[in-house]
């Protein structure tokens, strides 16, 4: 157990140092205009001289926190506002959500338990081989992976929230949000298919657009 809990420590560190590393390598600082302005609109809203979001230079359309608390975009989903399938305020919400998990503390959060629940499984699969041999590690492996990817989707609702507070606040409203949500949704099914909710690290777009719905709801009503 100890050795486990140890490994764990170990790999947190080396994570956050190749994260980190990689970003470095790999990421410019944003200079759009059009998008400066909406990034400005956070920043005031949140009372903040600035806010700075730097691209990562990968194709896959994503938008990531590093546990530093900088906020990234990829070259992939900067292409498609380039190319007019999103616009600056759908893009902006990107940009909110991302703000969110830092905010929140998710996104070193996430690291941290990225490492415990490796010293989780190796401590889990020790216990069940000695009662399932041959199988103990496999049920390990799922059993985490669960916990992982509920923990996960929760932290999505939360980023949600605060990025729909964020642009309400910001008078860009949830709208580009939604879309923004309906976007990726629709790129996501043109791929090679989905994964079961309960296994997926992010939830249902439908059910990310309900929620939004029902806090703006709750909140105009305030």
């Amino acid at each position: 157990m100890l050795l486990a809990l140890l490994s764990g420590v170990i790999m947190y560190r080396f994570s956050a140092w190749r994260t980190a590393r990689e970003l470095d390598a790999r990421s410019v600082e944003l200079a759009d205009p059009a998008l400066r302005r909406r990034t400005d609109r956070l920043a005031r809203a949140l009372a903040l001289p600035g806010i700075r979001v730097h691209i990562h230079e990968i194709e896959p359309i994503n938008g990531l926190a590093a546990p530093d608390g900088r906020i990234f975009i990829t070259r992939g989903l900067y292409r498609k506002y380039i190319a007019g399938e999103i616009s600056a305020e759908e893009l902006t919400s990107v940009i909110a959500h991302e703000l969110g998990h830092v905010a929140l503390g998710h996104s070193r959060r996430r690291m941290i338990d990225f490492s415990g629940q490796n010293a989780l499984r190796t401590a889990l699969a020790m216990v069940l081989s000695r009662f399932l041999p041959g199988l103990g590690v496999y049920l390990a492996g799922f059993l985490t992976s669960l916990v992982a990817a509920r923990m996960s989707r929760d932290d999505e609702f939360e980023a949600d929230a605060y990025a729909s507070a964020l642009l309400m606040k910001a008078g860009i409203g949830t709208a580009p949000q939604i879309s923004m949500f309906e976007k990726l949704d629709a790129l996501a099914r043109s791929g090679s298919g989905t994964l079961p909710a309960w296994l997926m690290s992010h939830p249902k777009t439908e059910e990310r657009i309900r929620a939004i719905r029902r806090n703006e709801k709750a909140w105009t009503r305030r």
